[in-house]
């Protein structure tokens, strides 16, 4: 499906330091470990340099020379140095390992905490996939970074700088011809690296693109085979991997190019350094193991120096996944606490909009100079017309979002004086289409007050009508509901979420819609669950079927943000105005479909002689 109603940030400046600061600030409250782990990187690049300064002993003092003590000495230092690099090698690769494990949680549980402070609003314009995308695909890439990142760039580091001094302890004047290779070297990697890191920003943004369309696919494949759109999504999900796969070639193709061009470059050196060193050893400056030394040192810091071409192309990738990364983690709630906000202890008390008025974007109003009163105990019913701002009040009063003019009061203070969780914790909300978690029936009642016992658990479901069918099952409340309820019918999982309200005990109870999508029986079952929660508590149901609302208080006829009709059932009926017409309208059609009413007689069959 499009997604043209959420367009991603596009990042295509350069990358500042800041990214750099953050992406390594992760490791900061884990820097034993990283001390640890750069001190062991270091003492074995150590080793690796110095035996390339015993292979010239060997030549030197053993080999011309003859010398069979010496060469044994070298030899036993030799092995001695291969140990204590093996148990180095094993000690950085675990605390790499380590290092890895522990970013991945840190990154995934900060973005899982953030995204639980953020408001509705932001789930309601961004897609599900692209947040599962910086959640899983963008947190392992950068996590890869910090982690075999780090050891390859610390590696290649620590084996230049080592293998350079050993370079000039050797022969400082073909050093300085190996020096002069470095700022031709940087300037290639500074132009690959503008090239690379735009195709692998377009990579990640179209990426997120893609796992949204799995999403949407995926949690939508019974409508996609009921309306046949398989071959058309297909067609639409080509298009998209098609223009990550041209974004992902060029930028395969730019990092494959980086690293032919330092192996030319490298070359030149190796060319530099045989031509001197042949002129050097006629003026016996320079031995003739120095020289296998030093060419072996040339070819030993050329691959730290193809390593950091490889991880520096791969870094551009995590640096276009750690920018979305933070990103979502810099995003601000729209709704948050004041900063001296409080909890009363209640909310139980007069819930009043005063001219209230609010728009979801470019100031297109959805409710307008709404003013309403309600008393505590109090049910108020909203019927209408799709569209008319019903699901927006109550979204409101349990501050999902804030007011736009005006303000609502709740127990005689303004709400946004109050915290957050002192309004939502204690209002229960039932919506239209119930949503159940993975586990058992007993797991899902409990997440209304986790700490609830068997029998509150058992007491809840009994007062909402959900302990007959749950009876039924094999294993009782501990019967799995599958993901998402989907084990459990539309009825079923209504049920559970109505005792899941039950037992979260909520001052103020909110019914969307609940009983719209469940059969006649159902619904009954459903609205004596419903007056069981109602008692005593302030009440707001938004309704389809008006048979359900008969014995509100009060009924408010919602069209275009405004309150159109306001009254009990009884008093609108006598109104006979818009209330009248929705109920008369629906009280017929009921009626025709319980007696068939102009229900078409089959035809007799006619004979024919």
């Amino acid at each position: 499906m499009p997604s043209d109603y959420f367009e991603e940030d596009d990042f295509s400046g350069e990358v500042n330091g800041g990214v750099f600061k953050r992406i390594f600030g992760l490791l900061r409250q884990h820097w034993v470990w990283v001390a640890g782990f750069i001190a062991t990187i270091i003492v074995v690049s150590i080793l690796d340099a110095y035996f390339t300064f015993l292979s010239k002993e060997i030549i030197d003092q053993g080999i011309l020379k003859g010398d069979v003590d010496a060469l044994v000495r070298i030899l036993i230092r030799y092995a001695s140095m291969i140990l204590l690099q093996s148990a180095g090698i094993f000690t950085f690769v675990f605390l790499a390992g380590v290092m890895g494990e522990r970013v991945r949680y840190d990154m995934r549980r900060m973005l899982f905490n953030h995204l639980q402070t953020l408001s509705l609003s932001y789930y309601s314009r961004t897609p599900v996939g692209w947040i599962m995308s910086r959640v899983t695909n963008d947190t392992e890439r950068v996590a890869e970074l910090v982690t075999w990142g780090l050891i390859d760039s610390t590696w290649g580091v620590v084996n230049i700088a080592t293998t350079l001094t050993f370079m000039f302890a050797i022969n400082w004047q073909l050093a300085l011809i190996v020096l002069s290779i470095i700022p031709i070297l940087l300037f290639a990697a500074v132009q690959f690296r503008k090239r690379i890191l735009k195709q692998f920003r377009k990579v990640r943004k179209i990426n997120s693109r893609i796992t949204a369309s799995y999403n949407e696919n995926i949690s939508g494949v019974r409508v996609v085979k009921a309306l046949g759109r398989e071959d058309g999504n297909l067609d639409e999900f080509k298009l998209e991997t098609g223009e990550m796969y041209s974004a992902s070639y060029r930028a395969a193709w730019l990092s494959a190019l980086f690293l032919p061009i330092v192996q030319i470059i490298s070359a030149f050196a190796i060319g530099g350094i045989i031509w001197y060193s042949g002129a050097q050893v006629n003026f016996e400056s320079i031995s003739v193991g120095g020289i296998q030394a030093f060419l072996s040192y040339m070819t030993f810091m050329m691959w730290p120096i193809q390593d950091l071409a490889r991880v520096f192309a791969e870094m551009q990738r995590s640096l276009a996944s750690a920018e979305r990364i933070f990103r979502l983690v810099d995003t601000a709630p729209e709704i948050q606490n004041k900063p001296n906000a409080i909890d009363p202890g209640s909310i139980r008390g007069d819930i009043i909009f005063e001219h209230v008025h609010f728009w979801y974007e470019d100031e297109m109003p959805v409710i307008k100079d709404l003013n309403l009163h309600v008393k505590p105990g109090e049910t108020i019913a909203l019927v209408g017309s799709t569209g008319g701002g019903k699901t927006t009040i109550v979204n409101l009063l349990c501050r999902f979002y804030e007011p736009k003019r005006g303000r609502i009061m709740i127990g005689g203070h303004d709400y946004t004086d109050l915290s957050l969780e002192a309004i939502q914790s204690r209002i229960g909300v039932v919506l239209q289409t119930p949503h159940l978690f993975s586990g058992t029936i007993r797991e899902n009642i409990a997440y209304g007050r986790l700490i609830a016992t068997k029998e509150e658990i058992e007491k809840a479901a009994k007062l909402t009508g959900a302990h007959k069918f749950i009876s039924h099952f094999e294993k009782g409340y501990d019967e799995p509901v599958g993901e998402g309820g989907v084990l459990l019918s539309v009825g079923q999982k209504q049920l559970i979420s109505l005792a899941r309200a039950v037992l979260s005990d909520p001052e103020v109870f909110i019914m969307d819609e609940a009983t719209s999508s469940v059969d006649t029986i159902t619904e009954a079952l459903i609205q004596d669950g419903m007056e069981a929660i109602m008692q005593g508590r302030t009440s707001f149901i938004i309704a389809h079927r008006l048979s359900t609302i008969k014995r509100a208080d009060r009924i408010l006829v919602i069209e275009g943000g405004q309150i159109a009709e306001l009254g009990s059932h009884a008093e609108l009926l006598r109104l006979q105005g818009k209330y009248y017409k929705l109920y008369t309208q629906q009280f017929r059609a009921e009626r025709e479909d319980a007696y068939n009413i102009f229900k078409e007689e089959p035809k007799a069959a006619v004979e024919t002689e």
